[in-house]
């Protein structure tokens, strides 16, 4: 790689129609869903999981303060 070459953590790849109809049954706007998803993403590229129960607490208080600053309501609202 040469130098200065932005690091590549890997891919995230979504598929829309399955992401629309999620957000339609968890009645959340698509928009408010791919933002979870990809931040989602991310942050297991970046090397959090949620194998255990201590992962996903971080993991989950990670992602809802990330969203909170785009403006996206906590994702686990109906399921904490």
């Amino acid at each position: 790689m040469p130098p200065g070459a932005p690091l590549l953590l890997g891919d995230v790849v979504l598929a829309l129609e399955t992401v629309r109809r999620e957000a339609a049954e968890q009645n959340k706007p698509l928009a408010d869903h791919l933002r979870h998803l990809v931040v989602h993403g991310v942050l297991h590229l970046l090397g959090y999981d949620h194998a255990d129960a201590a992962g996903a607490a971080a993991m989950e208080a990670r992602e809802i303060a990330i969203l909170a600053e785009l403006g996206v309501p906590n994702p686990y609202r109906d399921t904490m």
